[in-house]
């Protein structure tokens, strides 16, 4: 079985020191492609020293995150429309609206999404989609670029079956993590219905690893948990699961 980590922050540094056993230990779980998120220009410079370092296995996105759209988000948006002409990145990611911790560049991550949606369809390049507390105002801004020819994901699926349906129905994918193992989430009922052709998995590592490693960094290792979890949902054998949530992801992302 071969699995895909459609969302790690690998470069984080929770994680950058010790990059090699992380690295083996996903490979001995069957995960043999690791996509890592762009969130602003800090995070360039390790993504795409890990891309070159092992190019069997870490792929780099490019895009500003919703959470990093601040006062200078004009310069920052520069930096990742100068790469986007340098080189081909297999998504334009991760972006989309968060207004869970903050409201204060609401108008400005409007403008920002909407750019990077642009340019995903100017380079035909999918997209990967970052929302909190923001699903109906995130599927709404996507629709239009959709209807374009945009392509993409909704990373770290946490909505209802309504959402759900929403997205599928504009052609998109659901990127499902470690909340999807969480009992209270509601995840495992709103995606009980979607066709797998829309489903991957993912970790975003360091972040919300599933259970049982609740409370602990989480890392690529650990989306066989996922995997387990949407296997007992669906009822599928693990095998099936791997081959077709990895055949989504490399028919997205052209891997």
């Amino acid at each position: 079985m071969r699995f895909i980590d459609t969302h790690a922050h690998i470069y984080d540094d929770t994680i950058l020191s010790e990059i090699e056993a992380i690295l083996k230990n996903a490979q001995s779980n069957g995960i043999d492609k690791i996509l890592m998120p762009g969130i602003d220009s800090t995070c360039i410079d390790p993504m795409l020293f890990l891309e070159t370092q092992y190019p069997n296995q870490c792929i780099a996105m490019m895009g500003l995150h919703p959470c990093y759209v601040k006062e200078n988000y004009v310069a920052e948006l520069v930096i990742v429309e100068q790469w986007l002409a340098k080189r081909k990145f297999v998504a334009i990611g991760e972006i989309g609206l968060d207004f869970y911790w903050d409201k204060t560049f609401t108008e400005q991550q409007y403008k920002a999404f909407e750019i990077q949606m642009q340019w995903a369809i100017d380079y035909n390049t999918p997209i990967v989609i970052h929302t909190r507390n923001a699903m109906g105002e995130t599927i709404e801004a996507v629709k239009p670029f959709a209807k374009k020819g945009l392509r993409g994901a909704f990373h770290c699926f946490s909505g209802s079956k309504e959402s759900a349906q929403q997205i599928i129905d504009m052609g998109f994918y659901l990127g499902l993590g470690g909340v999807l193992t969480y009992k209270n989430a509601g995840v495992a009922e709103a995606i009980k219905e979607i066709p797998m052709e829309y489903l991957f998995l993912e970790t975003d590592a360091p972040y919300l690893p599933p259970v049982p490693y609740r409370g602990k960094r989480n890392e690529p290792a650990f989306m066989l948990e996922v995997a387990k979890k949407l296997a007992e949902i669906k009822g599928m054998p693990l095998h099936e699961i791997a081959a077709i949530t990895t055949a989504n992801a490399e028919k997205l992302f052209g891997i």
